[in-house]
């Protein structure tokens, strides 16, 4: 669990296998996150694993069935914020009450592998305030390792509140269909990020047992140390260590900032993963092999084009494009963590490339059709038997809230956990191995 922090500073070699263990916690009880009112079950239980982890530290890395690991395979490192959702559609001056919940990029994707069975750690501040424990609170409770999370007494936990359009007449509604962020993120804990985290006893722990390294530019965009820290990580070659960075543009946070930046940091990683309508935004062009010339040194680009295609272009010109699946759509927030989270797990498992695509594709849609930034993929045979599906077979797949129809399935599924948190099967890739295949996407720099 988060320990309090009270000085704060304002062609990749092949993954190797999971290991098994349960997370280290730290810290005093006054610094762990309480239980709140309206916890699932599943949160109570994961805090007091951890109380027992403070009392007992040797349970911390005792290997017990449905505990999480030692040494996480994927670190994602990033901000999270609590999330205010309003009640009704409509301008917030109508607005009476707010729903809290969580969200971020990063806690997204960890939260997402981890369902998808690849053990996961989020690193971040929080303050030391009841935003941050209710975050780290539920971050944990998705499975996730939150050992290296530190508590920041000085600096507040990021805020963000949800606009939503309606149909109210009211002058300043977005009106149907439209939505709008507003943030209150500046000076936050999160913003004090800095190479310093890399002399943390617990963030160095989980970064050098990773076999995955998540991170996004949304982090370069916070302050100068937080760009900094990006740096420093992504200087910091490692054996057997893939490097993944989603490009997660946001034009607001760039108003003071220079966006120049970025290049860098994406050249530098890896996988690459962006939007069409992001590098049209932040680079010019929106084209997948325009964007592949841009950034020459990943193994992989990934573009994504909405609702219409992804394209993984490899560094030896070898591109693989699979369609996305038709939806019908309840919220499109959390779609583009799920699908980085549907790639990398099949990419840590080892499957082809137009599985990793596939995987990308269904985690999104299955994101889009639920509420939230969060949502379960169906039962792992069904997710076998999507990857596997003959091109006319999964155009003609269709996904709704109400389960997926498929002519690969012999009735209407509807959405439900896809994999336990142990090896098992590998969807679409018969027994489980969690080295990636051999192909250039995962060659040598």
């Amino acid at each position: 669990m988060p320990r309090q922090d009270a000085a704060a500073s304002s062609g990749t070699p092949p993954l190797d296998s999971p290991t098994a263990g349960s997370p280290a916690a730290r810290g005093t009880a006054a610094n762990r996150p309480k239980a709140d009112r309206a916890a699932t079950d599943r949160a109570r239980a994961d805090r007091a694993r951890a109380d027992r982890a403070a009392t007992d530290p040797a349970a911390a890395d005792r290997a017990t069935p449905g505990q999480r690991p030692a040494t996480p395979t994927a670190v994602c490192v990033g901000e999270s914020m609590a999330v205010l959702l309003p009640d009704r559609p409509g301008p917030l001056e109508e607005v009476e009450n707010f729903h809290l919940s969580v969200g971020g990029a990063e806690s997204n994707v960890a939260g997402a592998l981890a369902a998808l069975g690849v053990s996961s750690a989020w690193i971040s501040r929080v303050g030391d305030d009841g935003f941050g424990r209710r975050l780290v609170g539920e971050v944990a409770a998705r499975g996730v390792d939150v050992s290296a999370v530190a508590v920041d007494p000085h600096r507040p936990t990021g805020l963000y509140l949800k606009e939503v359009g309606g149909s109210t007449g009211a002058r300043h509604d977005l009106g149907p269909g439209r939505s709008r962020l507003h943030y209150h993120r500046r000076g936050s804990a999160a913003s004090a990020l800095s190479p310093a985290l890399l002399e943390d006893p617990a963030a160095v722990r989980l970064l050098a047992g990773a076999r995955l390294l998540h991170l996004s530019g949304i982090t370069a965009a916070l302050s100068d140390d937080c760009l900094a820290l990006l740096r420093a990580l992504l200087a910091e070659r490692r054996p057997g260590r893939l490097t993944s960075f989603d490009l997660n543009w946001r034009p607001a946070l760039w108003l003071d900032r220079d966006p120049a930046v970025l290049p860098p940091l994406l050249d530098a990683a890896d996988l690459l993963l962006l939007g069409a309508d992001e590098g049209e935004a932040a680079f010019g062009t929106g084209d997948p092999s325009a964007l592949r010339r841009r950034f020459p040194s990943p193994a992989t680009v990934v573009v994504k084009d909405a609702a219409r295609t992804v394209t993984a272009l490899e560094r030896d010109g070898t591109a693989v494009t699979e369609p996305a699946l038709a939806v019908e759509v309840v919220e499109a927030t959390g779609a583009g963590d799920a699908f980085a989270a549907g790639y990398l797990a099949a990419t840590v498992r080892g499957l082809d490339q137009r599985r990793r695509l596939r995987l990308g594709h269904l985690s999104a849609a299955c994101a889009l059709t639920a509420h939230g930034d969060q949502a379960e993929l169906p039962p792992e045979p069904v997710v076998a038997a999507l990857l596997d599906a003959s091109p006319r077979d999964w155009a003609a797949t269709r996904i709704s809230a109400d389960g997926i129809v498929s002519p690969v399935l012999p009735a209407a599924v509807p959405p439900g956990p896809v994999l336990s948190a142990t090896a098992g099967p590998v969807p679409g890739g018969g027994a489980s191995d969690p080295r990636p295949a051999a192909s250039p996407a995962l060659g040598a720099r």
